[in-house]
């Protein structure tokens, strides 16, 4: 069965190698090609393991949702859903919809992004210095008529030539890790890979990495399932009941209050969960920093927490690979605030020796 599934996998890792050394044209060109795993040094002594992390930063438009946001345009036009001077509709908490205005920008669609509330600033500027359409709507549940992903999705269907591209739901966003992001780490880590991490908000990233590793692995590569509190999908995958684990998090765009159209085909591969506090994550957005020089935002700072966890429940000697989502540029005036962390509770989770990157008031 792996080896009839891995034939097409196995044309995409040669694609992605192939990839990784050559010119490229334009934006679009340029995603899906990130080029470094780097080793924790500091976290892998800790542990005995081999902790890598992979560099989506460095993707053309700053996060790991470049990959998502490509594959969704290019499944609309596939389609014949969106034709030249068209309108691109998201419903999205910051990435995906950076990356879709990008996206767009490079292919002349028009941009429309629905977003919570909640979001930092840094990134609702960015969306609009990238010429999007910007509606901070109020952040409400799912089942919400009024949640975002609603509101764009109606929206969208008013317009002539547009398309929501429904990131949480359209398994195009899955099909872009299968195709990118897990043919790559096997690439850069010539295949010896014993574990993945990452959490999820539309599931894409985690279920198709997975999906590739497991299958090209034979099986071999475990998945683990990051999460942080007030999502229910910690205790969905441990235990099979979608229920919260803590309440809100800080962390922006992960965690999720049911189980995506994404993520539900690969729910079975995953070998585990951690749940990651939100004093964890805002602690290693500091230890980052100060001992591998790396300036990530909270959902990156998790995923190394998560991966950390995994490689202790695994033992010494493994590899264990996560993702470094974006750069903290998008979230400094809160991460690195001194009246927003303590409004959250969480100056006093930094430790004293850390406390000199608190530099903001």
């Amino acid at each position: 069965m792996f080896k009839q599934a891995l034939r097409p996998l196995v044309r995409g890792y040669a694609t992605a190698a192939a990839q990784l050394n050559k010119e490229v044209n334009g934006f679009v060109g340029a995603v899906g090609t990130t080029p470094h795993q780097i080793r924790l040094n500091r976290l892998s002594e800790e542990t005995g393991c081999n902790i890598l992390a992979k560099a989506e930063f460095m993707s053309p438009g700053g996060s790991i949702k470049d990959r998502a946001a490509l594959w969704l345009v290019k499944n609309a036009e596939a389609q014949g859903l969106l034709q030249p001077g068209g309108t691109v509709v998201e419903g999205t908490a910051g990435n995906t919809g950076i990356g879709l205005a990008h996206v767009c920008r490079s292919k002349g669609y028009k941009c429309v992004i629905y977003m919570p509330d909640t979001q930092s600033q840094e990134k609702i500027d960015l969306l609009r210095m990238l010429g999007a359409d910007v509606r901070p709507v109020p952040a409400v549940a799912f089942d919400n008529p009024q949640n975002y992903n609603h509101q764009a999705k109606r929206y969208a269907d008013s317009l002539d030539n547009a398309v929501w591209t429904n990131q949480f739901d359209n398994i195009a966003n899955r099909q872009a890790h299968i195709e990118t992001t897990g043919p790559e780490i096997w690439a850069q880590t010539g295949g010896k890979i014993d574990a993945f991490t990452c959490a999820t908000g539309t599931g894409g990233t985690l279920a198709g990495t997975v999906r590739f590793l497991k299958e090209k692995s034979e099986g071999r590569v475990q998945g683990f399932l990051a999460d942080p509190p007030g999502s229910v999908l910690y205790k969905l995958v441990e235990n099979g009941k979608a229920e919260r684990e803590g309440t809100g998090s800080i962390t922006e765009g992960i965690g999720q209050g049911r189980l995506t159209a994404n993520l539900a085909p690969d729910l079975s591969l995953l070998s585990g969960a951690v749940h990651v506090p939100d004093s964890e994550s805002i602690k290693m957005v500091y230890r980052l920093l100060d001992e591998e020089g790396l300036y990530v935002g909270a959902s990156s700072a998790l995923n190394v927490v998560a991966a950390t966890m995994v490689a202790k429940k695994l033992g010494r000697d493994k590899t264990v690979v996560t993702m470094l989502c974006d750069g903290a540029y998008r979230y400094q005036t809160r991460l690195f605030s001194r009246v927003w962390l303590q409004s959250k509770k969480l100056d006093t989770a930094i430790p004293e020796h850390l406390q000199k990157y608190v530099v903001l008031p």
